[in-house]
Formats: C-alpha cells, structure tokens, sequence
C-alpha cells in the first residue's frame, strides 16, 4: 500500500499514492499565493486503494490527465472514481517514461550482454535537464491542453485538473512547473515543488523502482538512480532557463505553442487568489 500524503494545502489525503498534492499556497513573484483547489499532481493513480477511490471523490478534481504511454497504461491502469464522472485525457509524452520495455531495450535478448556494454548503453541516456529540454521540445501541444483545461475551469463545478505520469516528478513536474512559472510563482517555489518529489518516493516506491530495473540487469549507477528517482534543482532549473533563453519565459512559450492571450490571462486567474 502506498503512504498516505496530504495535499500542500493539508486539505485531503490520498491512500495509496506517494506524490500527490495540491500546488495552492504557493508564492507568487508579485505577491500573493497560489490558489488551492485547480491544479492537483501525482504519481500514477493504479496503487489506489478503495479508500483512496473514494477520497478523490471529495477533492475539486474533475480532469485527470495521463501523461504516460500506452504501454505504461497498459501495465498499470489508473484506478477512477465510478461515483462521479471525471473527464480522463490521454497525452502521451515519450520523455521520461518508465516504460519497462524501453528499459528492457538496454539487456535484449535471452543472455544478458556484458556489464560493459550495458553500462556504455546507460550513458547514452540523457540527464534529467537534457531529458526536460527535450519534452518541451516535443511536447508542447500537450502542454497548450493542460493550459487550457486550467484556464476553463470554474469554481462552480469539480473541473479542477490533476496531472500525472508514472512516478509524478519528470513529465508532470515539467508540466506543473510550466504552469507555476506561467502564472507568477516565485521560481524559488517552482523549483521547491519540483524537488519535494524525491523525498515523497523514497523508501517503498523508489526501492521498488529501482528493484525492478535492476532485475532486468541495468546498473543502478548515480545517474540511473537520479533518472528513476531524483528531482535534483538544477535540472529544472536548466528546464526553466531554457525556456527563459530559447522563448523569453514560460508563458510566451506557451503562446508560441497557440495559447492566446485570453487564456493565458484565466490560466493566471485561475491559478492566482
């Protein structure tokens, strides 16, 4: 069973998720706080214990959007409330995913090759940094949807968005720090949400993780480790200046992505108090 972890707003817990929360609370570069209650993060939903179903009922969310692959969902379904109905959206991102095929790709075949060459294979994968560059790179029209569910949510109706993948720290964590830094959060928080992840997968998931990867003969080597299960800041950060040097900052990144200024203008709204 997964740990029970209370949103940052302390207002619900989720049985059998590791990295869920609310980012409400947030501060903002030009005062003020995030506002609680319209955009939710985390791990898979498939570890959801029946309990857990049931808490998600009483949460504002009424968008959930999977950004792992068919194969990854395949694996591990998510686990969605049948009492009330949540809109579910599938954007698939290839970058970052923990798809055990594409780790099995590195020891192919009935006999394992040997250490040497998985461990020439292992540094071929790119950092973190380069990996999140990537996603914003490729991923962009996933990102502009995630904006535009935020911006049309209400108050009035549960159409607050959650946003995942497997582990809730690489692709959601580009995601939920592109729409922090696109509505006025303090980039110290930004970074500060991004790199709670790891403390909320170690123990249990990350040793189950990296056990999993290591029985298909991968070296657990610092960057392995750091790839399955650290949020270290200078990766986002390198994620942030790129964006920053490449497109003039978040929000114009999604502009140049279709955003219009209208929905930019209730992406904020909705994310600010």
């Amino acid at each position: 069973m997964g740990l029970v972890v209370a949103d940052s707003s302390g207002a619900h817990v989720i049985e059998g998720l590791y990295n869920f929360r609310d980012v409400g609370g947030l501060p903002l570069a030009a005062g003020g706080v995030t506002r609680s209650g319209v955009l939710y993060r985390s791990d898979a939903l498939s570890a959801l214990t029946p309990d857990g179903v049931e808490e998600l009922t009483t949460t504002a969310i009424g968008v959930v959007v999977d950004f792992r692959t068919p194969a990854e969902r395949q694996s591990a379904p998510d686990r969605l409330p049948t009492s009330r109905p949540m809109q579910t959206l599938e954007l698939s991102i290839l970058e970052g995913s923990l798809d055990p095929s594409a780790l099995r790709s590195l020891s192919p075949g009935a006999v394992r090759p040997a250490a040497s060459d998985l461990e020439a294979a292992v540094a071929t994968i790119p950092a973190l940094g380069d990996l999140y560059i990537g996603m914003l790179q490729h991923g962009a029209a996933s990102f502009v949807e995630v904006a535009r569910l935020i911006a049309s949510s209400t108050d009035d109706r549960a159409s607050a968005v959650l946003v995942h993948c497997t582990a809730g720290k690489d692709r959601t964590g580009i995601a939920t720090a592109l729409m922090l830094d696109a509505a006025g959060v303090e980039r110290s928080a930004v970074v500060a949400d991004y790199t709670a992840s790891e403390a909320n997968l170690s123990g249990p998931w990350a040793d189950g993780m990296l056990h999993m990867v290591a029985s298909m003969g991968v070296p657990i080597t610092p960057q392995i480790r750091t790839l399955v299960t650290g949020t270290p800041p200078e990766a986002i950060e390198q994620a942030l200046r790129y964006l920053d040097e490449s497109h003039g900052g978040s929000a114009s990144y999604l502009s140049s992505a279709g955003v219009d200024d209208a929905e930019l203008e209730h992406l904020r709204l909705r994310l600010t108090e």
